[in-house]
């Protein structure tokens, strides 16, 4: 009979190569916010959730920004945006999503 040791041995390290440090996480979370805030329209932008993780398939990473339009007929009022960040590129893109969610009560 064959050791089936060294077989199992490298099904464990496949394994743990797939896994991510919460070091890699902190800064792909650096890098999304930076990324998002550069290409935002927004004032005082921040995050308005937590970021959405698309499987590695697509490569997306999706964060809501709250700020306040800069625009004078705006008025100062408070905006949204949807930013999607590829992980691949660490490139954003933005789009308003005043409309994406419902805030009101009814």
């Amino acid at each position: 009979m064959k050791n089936p040791f060294p077989l199992l041995f490298a099904t464990l390290l496949a394994a743990q190569a797939h896994a991510s440090s919460d070091q890699a996480w902190k800064e792909h979370d650096a890098r999304l916010l930076s990324a998002c805030k550069a290409v935002s329209g927004l004032q005082d932008v921040h995050p308005a959730g937590q970021p959405v993780l698309f499987d590695d398939r697509l490569g997306l990473t999706a964060l809501v920004l709250e700020g306040r339009y800069p625009q004078p007929h705006m008025k100062d009022q408070r905006g949204r945006e949807l930013c999607l960040f590829e992980r691949k590129s660490r490139k954003a893109h933005i789009a308003e999503a005043d409309t994406l969610l419902d805030t009101r009560k009814p």
